[in-house]
């Protein structure tokens, strides 16, 4: 097993993994893969480990965008539709 990286690492890396957005964000794991599954957590797959990396900034506003949707009252099927837009 790897060793975490620090926040200071994350926080200034291009890509992270579902677990340093957890930390980033405090949105639980199964929400996040979630979120992936259903195409609202968009991810590349470095081919190595087959890892899934997300793009950190791009990620940690999706993931905002989400959580307001949310707190507006939308369904999942509504917030699909928006972040389509």
């Amino acid at each position: 097993m790897s060793r975490q990286r620090s926040m200071e690492v994350i926080e200034n890396s291009e890509y992270v993994t579902i677990g340093e957005l957890v930390r980033l964000t405090n949105v639980r794991y199964s929400t996040l893969k979630y979120y992936t599954e259903e195409g609202m957590l968009p991810f590349e797959q470095a081919e190595e480990n087959l890892t899934r990396r997300y793009k950190r900034e791009q990620s940690v506003v999706q993931i905002q965008r989400i959580k307001d949707l949310r707190q507006e009252g939308k369904s999942i099927l509504e917030i699909k539709t928006i972040l389509k837009l």
